[in-house]
């Protein structure tokens, strides 16, 4: 839900969290006064899963309930009450997300539900606000969430900062390559071990792309490899299947004797099949990831081959998926749909520009609006130097003119490097006072891969 893992501290209910810079006390507009926004404790949690429930039109069989207030005892939970009566809720899962560079907490909104009686009064925005002053209380620069209404968290600042493709493969006929897929064996794994070996291999690559969160064995258990998927009891329970080695092979930089399961793996691919009545067979993707483009042909082959079906339909893939270059026909290979993924929200700019890489050199000043967080508007000269690969950044405030006005919405959809500053200018919605400013940023922000994530929540 803006929708569904593990431990987190409790949240604070010191009326100001903020010791350092003044970033989260402008009040919450339009709350009204007999309404108090405060942590949501353990024994309300049945009584949040009833709001949630209510207003996501859901009745979830008691397993999945269990399975969600097991989820919430883990996160942050904060609740608006009218009296006694819980009208909103606003959980954050305690997640780590990759960032160019390195990785960050990243508190990430799920189960965020108003009561239908309590609408326009102020309660979203009462509870995001002190999601922020826990954020900047625990030194967190960033929030996230799947948005199910894109309308509603732009004004909260966040920014969709990754992108997913609907990608559908007619496999009624061998898949048609321009290269030559990988020769390593495949083997099917059973999906209690899974966890152990595609999770280890998950762990050593997440890095490649930003945006990706870290999974906890739990969460590959009972979000990925769960035996009766959630959304349809006719598919198959998930089969996983990974692409190995020549026997003698290990990663890079690995000696034989150093070598862990994971390192003869150079892909995996976690799918469900189903039997139709009216059309082939079909072949649902969940995840595949490979080290190589001759990796991924290899389990993309594979998946196109197996008996009794004729279409594969894999959602959430990166929209520089090389599938969309290898694929021979792009008429057997078709994109179907795209849509946004990652909302992204830089809670404490300076932290999270500081905290990730840069790709090229910068000198520039960026005036910045946030209507929530003071502390992150006004004009910051940002500077990047060094050299390729090594490049530093700094960011602070400056009385200098701006050579760039731009919302903290759109700065946080381009801070993964998966949007371009110079399409916001184009589209009117940020100013570039000096000419070539929004694409030397677009340049210090690029990354070799675009970000991506398929863990929804």
């Amino acid at each position: 839900m803006d929708s569904a893992s593990s431990a987190a501290s409790h949240l604070s209910t010191h009326p100001d969290l903020s010791t350092g810079p003044d970033l989260a006390r402008r009040p919450a507009a339009g709350l009204h006064p007999h309404l108090s926004i405060r942590p949501l404790p353990e024994t309300d949690i049945d009584r949040a899963l009833d709001l949630a429930y209510l207003v996501f039109h859901d009745t979830p069989e008691e397993e999945k309930r269990k399975h969600h207030h097991d989820l919430l005892l883990g996160c942050h939970r904060i609740g608006a009450y009218d009296g006694d009566a819980l009208v909103g809720v606003v959980v954050a899962l305690p997640f780590t997300v990759s960032v160019p560079g390195g990785e960050l907490p990243c508190p990430s909104l799920t189960f965020v539900s108003v009561a239908p009686t309590h609408r326009r009064r102020g309660v979203l925005s009462g509870m995001i606000a002190k999601l922020y002053e826990k954020c900047v209380a625990d030194g967190h620069p960033l929030a996230a969430l799947w948005a199910s209404e894109d309308a509603i968290y732009g004004r909260f600042g966040f920014g969709p900062a990754t992108h997913g493709n609907t990608v559908e493969i007619n496999s009624e006929r061998p898949l048609a390559l321009r290269i030559t897929p990988d020769d390593g064996p495949l083997r099917l794994v059973d999906p209690a071990d899974a966890p152990a070996l595609i999770g280890e291999y998950y762990d050593r690559t997440r890095t490649r792309r930003a945006g990706r969160i870290a999974r906890s064995e739990a969460w590959w258990s009972e979000e990925w490899l769960v035996t009766e998927d959630e959304e349809d009891d006719e598919l198959s329970p998930p089969r996983v299947v990974v692409l190995g080695t020549r026997p003698d092979a290990t990663r890079p930089g690995a000696t034989q004797s150093d070598a862990t399961p994971s390192d003869a793996i150079t892909g995996y691919a976690v799918y469900r099949t189903k039997t139709r009545d009216d059309a082939p067979g079909l072949v649902r993707l969940d995840e595949l990831e490979a080290d190589t483009p001759q990796a991924a042909a290899a389990l993309w082959r594979y998946l196109a081959s197996i008996d009794l079906t004729g279409v594969i339909r894999a959602w959430g893939r990166p929209v520089d998926d090389p599938l969309l270059l290898f694929a021979a026909d792009r008429d057997q290979v078709r994109v179907t749909g795209q849509f946004p993924a990652l909302w992204m929200r830089l809670v404490d700019v300076r932290a999270a520009l500081l905290a990730r890489s840069w790709a090229a050199p910068a000198d520039l000043v960026l005036e910045v609006t946030d209507a929530q967080l003071p502390a992150n508007e006004g004009r910051f000269r940002l500077t990047v130097d060094g050299e390729h690969a090594s490049y530093t950044a700094a960011y602070d405030r400056t009385d200098a003119p701006a050579d760039l006005t731009l919302d903290v919405r759109d700065l946080a959809a381009a801070y993964l490097g998966g949007n371009q500053i110079t399409a916001v200018v184009r589209a009117g919605l940020a100013t570039e006072h000096t000419p070539g400013t929004a694409a030397t940023l677009d340049a210090a922000l690029r990354t070799d891969h675009l970000p991506h994530t398929v863990d929804e929540f």
